[in-house]
């Protein structure tokens, strides 16, 4: 059994659902999961409907309505009028609608996730009909049924002694019916039956969920990408595809960012030598990445930017030294708003963090130390990461920059840096690291 995972650019219009389906045609007489995302920018466009909603700004219907519309225009390229899965869609569309019918609820993520969840519900329904229109016999599974979380919502940690059973009693007797199961990426749901997701492109982590829990041969991430690649060819000329990369090497790309795979992907995977592979839609016999064993090899300097950083410079306001007490008080209190440090630095009297620019969650942590601390806050920067970095890419890399603050551990570098203007697709020479 194989698990493959389709994000929203594969399958964002009729034609691409249609490039899934000759993909998948090769593997007709096969045994396989398929978990997919939400139709190309449709949880964007969710994630406007909940602000809208929040706001009570009289636009939250009108923005939903508009994404049906998206996705009746897709299915009338694919199916015949009259086809049940109008009706299907609708039905489902209709969930969210319900939601948008009450007063906005306190708990802001709870709000998210009910009505957020509704794109992988009706892309995973779409796609399982055009499938079983075209012959391929597909199960049409609800991932909420398998994947039990705890109430965190919009960051659901998974009940793995729940998760598993689940799957085994649910996703099997699919199997064994022959034909494929087609299920949803980033939503679970808690012992209250209330739906959660994964965190943002969370269906590569619930990919890995599945194939844990069938203990699969393998499990394929589709991207619109070669493979696995040493920067984003999007900022830089002259990438480099790794052809592999060990568990490790990979767990540490995600965990600083890379954007290719969710970062809690890889962990399930290597806890039963479960092999990855990423690989191109948009050329399925190319051999693409294999993750899989720890065994080193030599790997060329990978590069990792991170946009839309926050720096915070945070000082007591009686200038006494930072100590061990301030800084449990201060993790204590981004554990709580779930405020993720990426990178941190500490002297006699100030202690600077690194995060992502999640705006409400910045401003309640700042009013929330506003007793004991004074924060100074600069937006708009960057991080960069460097794995195996060598002195001539880390001197390029620099070209044009201010560098806030740099730290190097072992192989890796990061720094902080702002008006990097010449990052936008600036040719960087990704030479190979020597030795």
């Amino acid at each position: 059994m194989k698990v493959f995972k389709f994000g929203g650019a594969s399958i964002k219009d009729a034609a691409a659902v249609k490039n899934v389906a000759s993909i998948l045609e090769r593997y007709r007489s096969e045994s396989l999961v398929v978990v997919v995302s939400a139709m190309g920018k449709t949880t964007n466009a969710l994630e406007a409907v909940v602000a809208a909603h929040a706001k009570q700004n009289g636009q939250a219907q009108g923005l939903i309505e508009a994404l049906k519309d998206q996705h009746y225009g897709l299915m009338q390229e694919l199916f015949d009028a009259g086809d049940e899965v109008f009706a299907t869609v609708n039905d489902t569309f209709v969930e969210a609608d319900w939601v948008l019918e009450e007063k906005p609820s306190d708990n802001y993520d709870y709000m998210y996730d009910q009505i957020v969840c509704v794109g992988e519900l009706v892309s995973s329904k779409i796609v399982t009909a055009y499938l079983n229109k075209i012959g391929l016999r597909t199960h049409w599974l609800d991932a909420r049924d398998v994947v039990a979380t705890d109430n965190t919502y919009r960051e659901g940690w998974v009940n793995w002694e729940k998760t598993k059973p689940n799957a085994l009693k649910t996703v099997q007797p699919l199997l064994d019916q022959g034909g494929f199961v087609l299920t949803q990426g980033f939503i679970g749901s808690t012992s209250e039956n209330f739906t959660t997701t994964l965190g943002r492109e969370g269906s590569d982590y619930s990919a890995a969920i599945f194939s844990f829990c069938l203990d699969s041969e393998s499990m394929t991430i589709w991207k619109d990408v070669p493979g696995v690649l040493n920067a984003d060819p999007r900022l830089f000329e002259n990438t480099i595809k790794l052809d592999r990369l060990s568990y490790r090497e990979a767990i540490e790309m995600t965990y600083y960012g890379a954007q290719v795979i969710h970062p809690k992907t890889i962990k399930p995977l290597q806890n039963k030598s479960i092999p990855l592979f990423v690989k191109s839609f948009l050329n399925p016999e190319a051999p693409g990445t294999e993750i899989s064993s720890d065994t080193e090899d030599t790997y060329p300097p990978i590069i990792v930017v991170e946009k839309n950083q926050t720096l915070l410079h945070i000082i007591t306001n009686d200038y006494s030294f930072v100590a061990e007490q301030h800084i449990a008080r201060l993790f204590a209190d981004l554990a709580a708003l779930r405020i993720f440090v990426n990178m941190m630095q500490n002297t006699a009297i100030s202690f600077s963090i690194c995060v992502p620019n999640v705006p409400e969650r910045i401003e309640k942590f700042i009013k929330g130390i506003s007793d004991e601390f004074r924060v100074k806050r600069e937006d708009g920067l960057e991080l960069i990461t460097v794995r195996h970095y060598n002195e001539d890419t880390v001197n390029n890399l620099k070209k044009g920059m201010i560098v806030l603050f740099e730290e190097r551990i072992r192989n890796t570098l990061q720094m902080v840096v702002k008006n990097v203007p010449a990052i936008e697709r600036r040719a960087v020479e990704l030479e190979r690291a020597k030795g």
